[in-house]
């Protein structure tokens, strides 16, 4: 059965993250560097679903995905994966209340894409990511796994500003500043 395979997956097959998209204005951040996918990853929700004939097992019920020190919390996730000689692991969608966490970072938003194949991770809607008191915010932000670069924008999609009544389609944040002596 494919959720036995699924419940032993490795880390070769990672899985957890969150997505974050690039657009207009982009602003890049250092986020989430140096993570490690090929660690193993554990998973717990209140349901799975596993859908063998479409190749993809929903999870929902306070999900919690983690990898190598990322957590991913969300209210539902959706893996999408291939049957190769066994389970390999392409993509995971999650939504309602993303939240990803890494070594002090933390990055939120509506929706999050985790492309394995790719090592992105899209956040959408409502963005924020934190580094100790460092904050910024916006529509959409892509994290790349593979050199630890973030790149937020205003707007969660080309055209529109839906998800981001709070940044009127642009960037903002704060940052700290190290006290300086007169």
């Amino acid at each position: 059965m494919k959720l036995h395979l699924f419940l032993s997956l490795s880390a070769g097959s990672a899985v957890v993250a969150a997505s974050f998209l690039l657009l207009a204005a982009p602003a890049p951040a250092q986020v989430f560097g140096s993570h490690n996918s090929n660690a193993p990853v554990t998973f717990n929700a209140g349901r799975i679903e596993v859908q063998d004939r479409a190749d993809r097992v929903v999870l929902s019920g306070s999900v919690q995905v983690e990898q190598a020190g990322m957590v991913l919390n969300s209210a539902r996730m959706t893996v999408a994966y291939r049957n190769a000689g066994g389970i390999e692991i392409d993509r995971i969608d999650a939504s309602g209340g993303v939240t990803i966490r890494m070594a002090g970072d933390t990055a939120t938003g509506d929706v999050a894409i985790y492309d394995l194949n790719r090592r992105l991770i899209t956040l959408i809607g409502d963005v924020t990511l934190n580094q100790g008191s460092n904050r910024l915010s916006g529509g959409r932000v892509i994290i790349d796994l593979t050199s630890g670069r973030s790149t937020i924008d205003g707007r969660s999609t080309g055209g529109s500003s839906v998800g981001t009544q709070n940044s009127n389609g642009r960037v903002s944040g704060t940052f700290t500043v190290p006290q300086r002596k007169n």
